[in-house]
């Protein structure tokens, strides 16, 4: 089983809080817009990180995380993107693949709104963990933890924290 800390859009900010929340997970999985390459440099201190560039992201960033992100875990195939939309509505840039190879799990953030829908159409849980910092419309921040373990995406926790 791996304990996944998910985060998009902290926008240059990071806080203990968030570290807090994230010190039973295995890894953190980051959704774009890290903002600055302190904010990876944190993360990547604290657990193994994955993650992929925004685009408000510099060339820092940009150099070290790729835009797309498909990879394994626990026999399950996850897909990462900033700019990926949401089930019936997902971004040109992806829409093509999403349909003829769907992922088991497709994470993107940009929206700053927190979601976790299946798409049955294409067997396909999408979860946009909302955004984490303090730059941007939204009224709360808000993070994602989960469980994968034999190709099942399970005990999910949503958290809210104060802006």
């Amino acid at each position: 089983m791996v304990k996944i800390g998910l985060i998009s859009d902290t926008h240059s900010y990071i806080d203990d809080t968030i570290l807090k929340h994230f010190e039973n997970c295995d890894e953190i999985w980051h959704a774009g817009d890290f903002g600055s390459m302190e904010v990876a440099e944190k993360l990547a201190a604290f657990k193994p990180l994955k993650g992929v560039y925004g685009n408000i992201d510099g060339p820092d960033i940009r150099q070290n995380f790729p835009e797309n992100l498909r990879f394994n875990c626990e026999k399950v195939d996850v897909w990462m993107t900033h700019i990926g939309g949401y089930p019936d509505h997902y971004s040109p840039l992806v829409k093509r693949e999403i349909y003829t190879k769907p992922p088991n799990l497709f994470i993107c953030g940009h929206s700053h709104i927190l979601k976790v829908i299946y798409d049955k159409k294409i067997n396909c849980l999408h979860i946009n963990p909302g955004a984490a910092g303090k730059q941007g419309w939204h009224k709360v921040r808000t993070l994602v933890r989960f469980c994968i373990s034999e190709e099942k995406i399970h005990t999910f926790d949503l958290i809210e924290m104060q802006r």
